[in-house]
């Protein structure tokens, strides 16, 4: 019969299945996920539109290059945040004295006055351009924009938060961030970076990452708790705060890049629920570490791609145990807030789904989707 013709091939090992598995999954996302980007570029771009004809400080900067949206993150198939850039920074100094964790504030340059900068109403007493004062601006141009014809009937402004958040035709939830630019400079808070102990980065890398430099973001921070003073509150509500997604993505190209994406779908299929632990962003944390652990191109290949996903996902147990703050490279403050109990308790529930889902038994991997 024909089911003889064919020698019968050897039993894939575990890792090599879920590889196999992981990348199918992977494809079945970026397909959704690029379907899903369409739509939310469309409503963003036309929000916006609306706003710059309003405000025209306000001006949209989400162009599509090569089948790309500049600006535009995917968090999760339903969670995105699109940054909208402003112009005139030159006029504020960068000051990143490490006062307020993953923080910095953009200082009135000495000798310049008030009336120079495109942004006047939105300096404080004390010479500072508010991000909070900015933040509420555009959200309140926003709340308008959306209760108009024809956004209300699948645009709502979310109003949990002082940041701008729109729930879109009931399944996507997408931030709008206002950010500055900031290529070719290097934040003092992450100069240690890279550790010359660690072949990864190379020299070459590491000099392209800096030059991509970061983003600096209006969005809420909330580090200051109720029980520190009133001022250094304020001055939080007024920093803005530092992102390297840009710096991140030179970082994590080629497979490492696959195998976040990987580690992505996992989460998204089997620890979606609310108040889960294990948010993007921790993986994304953890997979910087795990290419300082393994530093090699060749550990990155296609048929090591199911290792360096159990080392991943096991590496969170570790974490929660050792981690005084997060990677140096990416936004350490943020993780150095997160409660030990919580990474614990999401290495536990990733456990489950490595031991239970994943790796049900040697030779068969599964990939159930819910």
């Amino acid at each position: 019969s024909d089911c003889h013709r064919y020698p019968p091939r050897p039993p894939s090992s575990p890792r090599t299945q879920l590889y196999r598995n992981g990348n199918f999954a992977h494809q079945v996302r970026k397909n959704h996920v690029h379907k899903s980007v369409y739509r939310i570029a469309k409503v963003v771009q036309d929000v916006l539109k609306d706003v710059e004809s309003q405000e025209p400080r306000f001006i949209s900067t989400l162009v599509e290059s090569n089948g790309r949206y500049d600006g535009l993150i995917v968090h999760s198939p339903h969670e995105y945040e699109a940054i909208l850039y402003l112009n005139q920074m030159g006029v504020f100094n960068f000051v990143d004295d490490g006062s307020i964790q993953g923080c910095a504030v953009l200082k009135l340059s000495d000798g310049r006055k008030r009336s120079m900068s495109l942004w006047v109403e939105f300096i404080t007493a004390s010479g500072y351009l508010s991000a909070r004062k900015i933040r509420s601006r555009f959200q309140t141009l926003v709340g308008q924009v959306v209760e108009k014809p024809p956004f209300r009937d699948y645009c709502k402004l979310l109003t949990d938060t002082s940041d701008v958040r729109l729930r879109v035709d009931d399944k996507y939830v997408v931030q709008i961030t206002c950010a500055f630019r900031c290529n070719g400079i290097w934040p003092r808070s992450a100069s240690h970076w890279p550790n010359n102990t660690i072949p990864w980065p190379n020299p070459a890398i590491a000099a392209e990452v800096k030059n991509e430099g970061f983003d600096l973001t209006s969005r809420e921070t909330g580090t200051v708790s109720a029980q520190q003073n009133k001022q250094a509150s304020s001055m939080e509500g007024d920093a803005w705060a530092m992102n390297l997604t840009g710096a991140e993505n030179v970082l994590l190209a080629g497979n490492r890049r696959k195998t976040l994406s990987i580690l992505k779908c996992l989460r998204d299929t089997h620890l979606e629920f609310p108040g889960t632990p294990i948010t993007n962003y921790i993986l994304k944390t953890l997979m910087l570490y795990e290419c300082e652990k393994h530093c090699n191109d060749y550990e990155w290949e296609d048929n090591c791609i199911g290792d360096r996903i159990i080392g991943d996902k096991y590496g969170t147990a570790k974490r929660a145990d050792d981690l005084s703050g997060g990677h140096e490279l990416h936004g350490g403050a943020r993780f150095q807030r997160m409660a030990r109990e919580t990474m614990r308790h999401g290495a536990e529930i990733e456990n489950y789904l490595m031991q239970s889902v994943v790796i049900p038994a040697p030779g068969i991997i599964t990939v159930n989707k819910k």
